[in-house]
């Protein structure tokens, strides 16, 4: 007779993610590590890639499919980009690629690779925050916060484009930036703020 052991679903999602952790370090210390200056290749497509974020070149081991929300969050540890649908529908994850907002789980980290990526935390300056993200607490925009670092980046590249909008024009750039709070006329009211405020 066999004899069953007891597996908690607690104890076997720990070992999940154990056998997991232990084989990514495994293949990340034989297959990055010992290659000093060179990069590393899958497939034809380099591996360890610089990147300019927020005005800084950092170096990344990326994968060829790897998005670059992926990217910002748990490799280079920018957790301001956040992750909802990760499908390119909710907006969560914009930040800006050459001063044009768009959605980070939609873009491939290698297809940015010569481009300037901002993302909320590099919006913040010496003298202090951003104007839109001064507004933005000023208005009480945000009620739970899951989509305002999202909504504050679409607002920050309109008003780089347009610095006098209308309520129609910031209606229509945060339109594909999702609220599940249902806070929209709070957070135009933040960027018409920072308009008249001047950015």
């Amino acid at each position: 007779m066999l004899s069953r052991t007891k597996t908690s679903r607690r104890s076997f999602i720990k070992g999940v993610i154990a056998s997991g952790a232990a084989a990514s370090s495994t293949a990340y210390m034989f297959g990055v590590s010992g290659c000093s200056n060179q990069e590393v290749a899958i497939g034809g497509v380099e591996r360890l890639i610089s990147l300019n974020v927020n005005g800084v070149t950092r170096n990344v081991d990326a994968l060829p499919n790897e998005t670059l929300a992926m990217t910002l969050r748990y490799k280079l540890g920018l957790t301001g980009t956040k992750l909802g649908c990760d499908r390119g529908e909710c907006g969560a994850c914009t930040v800006l690629i050459d001063g044009v907002n768009l959605y980070a789980c939609s873009t491939l980290t290698h297809s940015v690779r010569s481009k300037q990526i901002t993302t909320i935390e590099g919006l913040e300056t010496s003298d202090g925050l951003h104007p839109v993200q001064q507004a933005m607490i000023d208005e009480l925009g945000p009620q739970c916060g899951f989509c305002t670092p999202g909504q504050i980046m679409s607002a920050v590249s309109l008003l780089n484009k347009n610095p006098n909008p209308t309520r129609d024009d910031v209606r229509r750039a945060l339109s594909g930036n999702l609220c599940r709070c249902g806070a929209y006329d709070h957070y135009i009211n933040a960027v018409m703020l920072a308009a008249q405020r001047g950015v």
